[in-house]
């Protein structure tokens, strides 16, 4: 979605301040990485884990969804719906439906652990599957 977008603004020079605004999303990339890393690694100082929990939480909030909201709103308010624009906009729909189903992932799994640990798969082996 993001390569098409991105490949479709600069080929016609148009919205290209909302490419770049939507480049800020890989700043929260950082912070989800290092978290997986630290979940996989069972690091023996949580005080770290639970330091970058909150970094994460407020780097998602700044760099992925508060822009995806502006964007969202703007072309709502501001782009037509027809060619180039109706094509922005369906991956713009479908971004906001995948980072708010992440953020719901990222919330469950860090700030909620109680509400997917009865829901939790297992394997062959009785491992649990890395879900969140």
């Amino acid at each position: 979605q993001a390569i098409s977008a991105f490949v479709s603004l600069i080929i016609t020079g148009r919205f290209l301040v909302a490419a770049m605004l939507l480049l800020l999303v890989e700043v929260s990339n950082i912070f989800l990485t290092t978290r997986m890393l630290l979940k996989m690694s069972n690091v023996p100082s949580p005080v770290l884990y639970e330091v970058n929990k909150y970094v994460n939480l407020v780097m998602y909030f700044a760099f992925r969804l508060a822009p995806q909201a502006y964007l969202t709103w703007y072309f709502l308010r501001y782009v037509e719906v027809q060619g180039q624009g109706a094509f922005l906009m369906a991956n713009l729909l479908l971004l906001d439906a995948m980072i708010l189903m992440y953020f719901s992932r990222l919330l469950r799994s860090d700030f909620f652990p109680s509400l997917h640990k009865a829901s939790a798969g297992r394997d062959v082996d009785g491992e649990k599957f890395l879900i969140d």
